[in-house]
């Protein structure tokens, strides 16, 4: 059995996280709404639905609760379990915080926002017939993903590795672990052709359109591709860390609602 978990990176922050805490927190609050609300019904008035999007397919009356393009923005605060919100969580928060810092943050909103939109577009794209939501914030923090790619290519990120029975946390460059990633959606959008139950195509549109935001959107100093601050591959077991560092935030698989085939038409 081999299993990954990030759990902080070496980058230091200048100032404080506000929207990335509001992000957060507002996930957090609409989450512990949706546990008193029909959770099938949820994702089909607040997800983002293809057919609905792109006009093939109207939903129910009694669901239709907003116009189709408002879902694009209303599904990136919606989640289909515990470990669908907390793994979006934890990514938004060791990732995010940095992008926060080095863009400043407003524009850290709008690179959030507007890669949220291409994840959607792009995974909708992908299957414009779909009638299953795409729920979750990961296809936005994809696009979290991609600036900070650009700006701490080399920064190392402590990943607690499991091993059959061996756990050790290991720095792993960003590089390396966000670009395998990366590559994962990309090859697993290619095999499932859009119809899997995951967004995969959803985290490569918001990955790709966060690097290029960045690439717009930074300030003129902002030097990109920076070093690294602390040595590459230290491998320690857990109980080293235990006290000694704050857990910063990283990207869970999940973008898509995990109900089936099967909504409110059938």
């Amino acid at each position: 059995m081999f299993f990954f978990l990030p759990l902080y990176d070496d980058n230091p922050i200048g100032r404080a996280p506000v929207v990335t805490y509001l992000l957060i927190g507002t996930c957090v609050v609409v989450f512990l709404w949706q546990l008193s609300q029909n959770a099938e019904h949820v994702a089909y008035s607040y997800g983002m639905i293809p057919a609905v999007l792109f006009g093939t397919a109207e939903l129910p009356r009694g669901l239709a609760v907003l116009p189709p393009w408002a879902t694009i923005f209303t599904s990136m605060f919606i989640h289909a379990g515990w470990l669908h919100i907390g793994g979006n969580m934890l990514f938004l928060w060791i990732f995010g915080n940095n992008v926060e810092d080095v863009l400043g943050h407003f524009r850290y909103l709008l690179l959030y926002l507007l890669g949220g939109v291409a994840a959607a577009m792009g995974q909708g794209l992908s299957d414009p017939s779909s009638t299953v939501p795409m729920i979750g914030a990961s296809g936005a923090i994809a696009g979290v993903l991609g600036a900070y790619l650009l700006v701490y290519p080399n920064a190392n990120v402590h990943v607690l590795v499991l091993i059959i029975i061996i756990l050790r946390i290991v720095t792993v460059p960003a590089w390396i672990m966000l670009g395998l990633w990366f590559a994962a959606q990309l090859v697993s959008g290619l095999l499932s052709g859009g119809g899997a139950g995951v967004a995969f195509w959803a985290h490569v549109s918001g990955f790709v359109t966060g690097i290029i935001l960045l690439a717009l959107m930074r300030p003129r100093d902002l030097a990109l591709l920076r070093p690294p601050r602390t040595a590459r591959f230290i491998s320690a077991p857990p109980r080293q860390f235990v006290g000694r560092h704050t857990f910063h935030g990283s990207v869970p698989d999940s973008g898509s609602s995990r109900f089936g085939r099967r909504g409110p038409w059938d």
